[in-house]
């Protein structure tokens, strides 16, 4: 089954029917919804969602899991999105977004570099991330004034247990609350610095001031776990 996110007048729902895929589509348009119904309501492989997909998902997802998800992303919603589907465990099998460039580069950017966060560390512990090409505004109606890229997502064979669960998201954002910030000194800004974080970087081949922006996802999480895993860093 294929999950489709904002199909629109439904462009892309026409190729996957032809290839025989079943399609949940997720629409939040009113007059998108109307127009998927009559081209495409009596069809057996196609099923509308109507709504807000944060808030329909669930349902979506205890009737039946999908193997791959598409779709144009609203710029302002492609985060909480993303983190909905990779969190959690058992990420779809293959996923292909357009996004913003900029979000595409956070999702896909590594240590050291000024698009690296903590946003990055969810898509790249959880899966492999490869921008595949850029699309620019002349592409789309009504024309954005930005550019969009394309970004495949596929789940790391050896993604970590903890790789997308609430307590390393929390533990990631916290030690990049402030990139002025060390990682020892986040932790502690927030209540979260046990005494031992600097030994442990140390420890792993880091000087105690280190930034979180320095270390790799995995890094992260054997730092994570160092700390003692959902409680880590509580003093």
């Amino acid at each position: 089954m294929v999950w489709e996110i904002g199909p629109g007048l439904g462009a892309m729902t026409a190729e996957l029917l032809d290839r025989d895929f079943r399609v949940e589509a997720f629409e939040i348009d009113p007059g998108f919804s109307a127009a998927l119904r009559e081209i495409y309501g009596e069809l057996p492989g196609f099923r509308l969602r109507e709504g807000d997909f944060l808030r329909t998902r669930a349902a979506a997802l205890a009737e039946a899991r999908p193997d791959r998800v598409l779709g144009n992303l609203p710029y302002n919603a492609a985060a909480a999105m993303l983190a909905a589907l990779l969190e959690g465990g058992r990420p779809p099998a293959r996923m292909v977004f357009t996004v913003q460039k900029e979000a595409a580069r956070r999702m896909a950017s590594g240590p050291g570099t000024k698009d690296y966060a903590s946003f990055t560390v969810l898509c790249r512990s959880v899966c492999e991330v490869r921008i595949a090409f850029d699309i620019g505004s002349s592409s789309f109606w009504p024309a954005p004034r930005v550019t969009s890229s394309v970004v495949l997502l596929s789940p790391r064979a050896d993604a970590a247990p903890e790789a997308g669960t609430p307590g390393f998201t929390r533990f990631v954002r916290s030690l990049f609350s402030s990139r002025r910030k060390t990682a020892v000194n986040n932790l502690r800004a927030l209540g979260r610095s046990g005494p031992d974080a600097a030994e442990i970087l140390r420890g792993m081949g880091f000087p105690a001031d280190a930034r979180a922006e320095a270390l790799t996802p995995d890094e992260l999480l054997a730092f994570y776990r160092a700390l003692g895993g959902p409680d880590a860093g509580r003093d």
